[in-house]
């Protein structure tokens, strides 16, 4: 900045430039000597070289950004977002509420010490240390509304999270309580998940008479596991209701400090922030910092100054606030929620205080802490200094409240434990969960002539569009297809599925690496002009009155990416909601979300989801990581109905598959191992007659042979290439039945199947993988008490580490001798 119409060398000029040049080290370097840490052990002001200035000047700008506030924001490459934080932050600071502030913090500091007082030893993961966020909660929620925020979507692990459920969400602290008595095991034997796990809902009332939605996202003790879960909910809130969705849905989410830095399953999902499909908005990102992490010190839970510094991956702020400064924490939650309505971006505040028991209230922190400890031993609670900075005397409604706490804690005793572990939002009336039952089912088939009208706009495009030669020829094959000239290939089975579903009104949304094309170039959702890049999405222009369609290339994420879409699905259950990893065995980079949220979510929390998995399955010599999507791992997890497992293995059947997941309103998480090699096979292709069919048939008959003697089962790509060795033998004595549907195991439909061959003496399991892999443990038992009167056998790879080998001539020589095994001349 310099003084116009004067000199460069002018004193005025000069002072400027001085002045400038102060606060531009303070702005950039001024964090790392602000009094951050409360107890003075960890955090202490550095010495930084830049900032040795002296003068008025430099004490102005030490007070904005020295004192227990230090911001970072100078990384940011968008001039009017630091000029906007700058601003901000070089005036004087606001008053605050103080009364109110002090209220809260006895609210939040006398709810840990009741717990502790009376249920001395149990776990409540205590946010004493960092009790402002209680009375900070308030001020962003009062600001969001402000804002027009209707809605706050809460993701939480579980320190401090009991204190939330009760001072924020309203949770009433009887019901709480009644947790730690525990009265009612019976009620969810086998079920159920600890307090500090479950999700809440509540109303927050503002401070201007209005209400916000608040709903607190249930968690695993995988600690940022919620995080994904939490955005996908928010962003389907965010689409239900329409353009004016991110600014009526806040999402919030609070951390652990160790968590914060070292989960990976964050960074993934941080990095989803803008991108197409994923963002929501900006999300209000809070870290509880009690400067451990369990029992590890901060140098041994992150490599950085601070633990929020992946965070500046991103352009986005990070606000650190000395937890005992409450009034500075007001302020930097109206700063921080004016940001993200202003700019639509996340925004970090690191709220560093301590923590004053051990991890769990079980462990003694002493052990490993001890000059730490003896510290807080002494140090007053948060309420109790703020009383004496504001010169109040809290003693009266301290009594008052540990009286209404006595109170709640008598009529927990006598609350008994409802078994309904949660109330669903009305768009979940119309599905339900529980156990199977056949009158569920619906009928998913098309009629021949909706086939081809469907088709027919599936492989349409705008005149104008300049579209690749080689997408041209596949367009007019799949034309071919709807009009029963060609067999349909999976693609355009799929499609077609899609295209029902979205004129019948059900919104469909796909997301994964790849997926608008497809990972084996299968397919093509959307159409790219080879003249200037322009996109065409043939689903989505089927009808003016047709459902939404939405499809999505990925981040290269699995946990994060998978973790969104099953939030996605809890709350848009009328919508399709599909995942697809590049290969099937990728899943296993997203395993807790599988095992904590989509296998176990309703046994644990009454939860349920429609969420699809699509994990390409098969063994074509490609290696250990590209062959198996780990069949066995899903069959591990599967009980109680909780989720269905299936392969396709026909075009027609996945169409079938698909419908039905969507029509059914029985919500159950959709594992699908689907093909690769076999996507255009003709042996996997179905005619159109295919389509016509009623439902997807959970086994698939022997139909070519009269006169079985002996029957294989088998599920996926190896029952075709059974089928084709045992045209070339010219074999009519072997049957093979596809088991289409692993689980809900098909029972009475597997039985009805075998008993339509009493000469088959012998029932054979034939799988591609291992044998201590793929899903022979499961079946194979199933098998020998379905059938006690036949010899049940099994023909499997041998056991392995690896899922496969990595050599492709192996392969072959694998497959072949497994093939000839299954096929051999016994048993006549």
């Amino acid at each position: 900045m310099v003084t116009k119409n004067l000199p460069l060398e002018h004193p005025a000029n000069l002072l400027i430039s001085q002045r400038d040049q102060i606060f531009e080290a303070f702005r950039r370097w001024g964090h790392l000597r602000a009094k951050l840490d409360p107890l003075g052990q960890y955090l202490l002001p550095e010495p930084i070289p830049e900032l040795n200035f002296e003068g008025e000047d430099a004490e102005e700008a030490r007070r904005y950004y020295c004192g227990s506030i230090g911001v970072e924001f100078m990384h940011l490459p968008d001039a009017a977002k630091r000029e906007w934080i700058q601003e901000r932050m070089e005036q004087p600071a606001p008053r605050q509420d103080q009364k109110q502030i002090l209220e809260r913090l006895i609210q939040a500091d006398l709810f840990e010490q009741v717990i502790q007082s009376r249920y001395l030893g149990t776990k409540r993961f205590s946010l004493e240390g960092v009790t402002v966020l209680i009375p900070f909660l308030d001020e962003v929620l009062n600001h969001a509304a402000g804002f027009g925020a209707e809605k706050a979507v809460m993701g939480m692990s579980h320190r401090g999270r009991l204190n939330v459920m009760a001072n924020t969400i309203g949770k009433s602290p009887a019901d709480i309580f009644s947790k730690f008595e525990d009265a009612n095991p019976r009620s969810i034997l086998g079920g159920g998940d600890v307090k500090y796990h479950v999700g809440a809902t509540g109303q927050f009332h503002t401070r201007s008479g209005g209400q916000i939605s608040l709903h607190l996202v249930s968690n695993p003790s995988h600690l940022e596991a919620v995080d994904p879960v939490a955005m996908g909910r928010a962003r389907a809130q965010q689409v239900r209701l329409g353009e004016s969705g991110q600014a009526k849905v806040l999402p919030v989410l609070i951390h652990g400090d160790a968590a914060f830095a070292g989960q990976g399953i964050w960074a993934e999902t941080m990095n989803l922030g803008t991108i197409p499909g994923f963002t929501v908005g900006g999300t209000i990102q809070i870290i509880v910092n009690n400067l451990i992490g369990f029992t590890a010190d901060p140098d041994e839970c992150y490599s950085s100054h601070y633990s929020s510094d992946i965070g500046k991956r991103l352009p986005i702020p990070i606000f650190h606030v000395n937890a005992e400064d409450a009034d500075a924490a007001m302020r930097v939650a109206s700063l921080a929620v004016e940001y993200r309505y202003t700019f639509h971006t996340d925004v970090i505040i690191d709220l560093i205080g301590y923590r004053r028991h051990g991890h769990s209230e079980v462990d003694d922190p002493t052990i490993t802490q001890p000059l730490r400890y003896a510290k807080i031993k002494t140090h007053p609670a948060l309420y109790e200094l703020y009383a004496r900075q504001i010169g109040a005397d809290p003693s009266a409604r301290v009594k008052e409240l540990q009286v209404e706490l006595a109170e709640a804690q008598k009529q927990a005793a006598q609350m008994k434990k409802s078994a309904s572990l949660a109330i669903l939002p009305g768009y979940w009336s119309n599905y339900i969960g529980g156990s199977h039952k056949s009158e569920y089912e619906v009928n998913t088939g098309l009629s021949s002539s909706t086939v081809k009208e469907i088709s027919d706009s599936l492989t349409n495009y705008p005149r104008d569009f300049h579209i690749h030669p080689k997408i041209k020829k596949l367009l007019e094959q799949r034309r071919e297809m709807g009009r029963g000239d060609r067999l349909f290939d999976y693609g355009m089975a799929e499609a077609l599925a899609f295209g029902s579903l979205l004129l019948q009104g059900t919104p469909v949304r796909l997301t994964g690496q790849d997926s608008q094309r497809g990972t084996f170039n299968q397919r093509h959702s959307v159409l790219v002009d080879i003249e200037n890049e322009q996109l065409y999405f043939s689903l989505a222009n089927l009808s003016p009155s047709q459902a939404r369609f939405e499809v999505y290339n990925s981040i290269l994420s699995e946990a994060g990416v998978l973790g969104f879409e099953y939030g996605y699905s809890r709350d848009y259950p009328e919508t399709l909601v599909l995942w697809e990893a590049q290969f099937g065995d990728f899943a296993n980079g997203a395993q807790i979300i599988i095992d904590q949220f989509i296998a176990s979510g309703e046994d644990k929390w009454g939860l349920l989801s429609g969420v699809v998995m699509l994990l390409p399955h098969g063994y074509e010599g490609q290696g250990p990581e590209h062959s198996s999507a780990r069949l066995e791992r899903y069959l591990q997890l599967a009980a109680h109905d909780n989720i269905q497992i299936c392969q396709p293995s026909t075009a027609a059947q996945y169409f079938h598959l698909l419908r039905r997941q969507a029509m059914r309103k029985w919500r159950k998480p959709l594992i699908v191992f689907t093909p690769k090699s076999m996507l255009r096979n003709p042996d996997a292709s179905s005619a159109v007659a295919s389509f016509e069919l009623p439902r997807f048939q959970n086994v698939l008959p022997e139909t070519e042979v009269p006169q079985v003697y002996r029957l294989l089962l088998c599920t996926g790509k190896i029952g075709h290439e059974l089928r084709i060795e045992r045209a070339k033998r010219k074999d009519s004595t072997t049957g093979i039945v596809f088991l289409e549907q692993l689980y809900p195991w098909p029972e009475a439909e597997l039985a009805a199947e075998v008993a339509r061959h009493p000469e088959a003496r012998e029932v054979v399991w034939v799988q591609e993988e291992p044998d201590n892999m793929g899903a022979l443990s499961f079946v194979v038992p199933r098998l020998r008490r379905l059938f006690p009167d036949r010899k049940v056998l099994s023909i499997k790879r041998s056991a392995a580490a690896s899922p496969a080998t990595g050599s492709a001539k192996a392969h072959d020589l694998e497959q072949k001798t497994l093939i000839s095994l299954a096929l051999r001349d016994e048993g006549k």
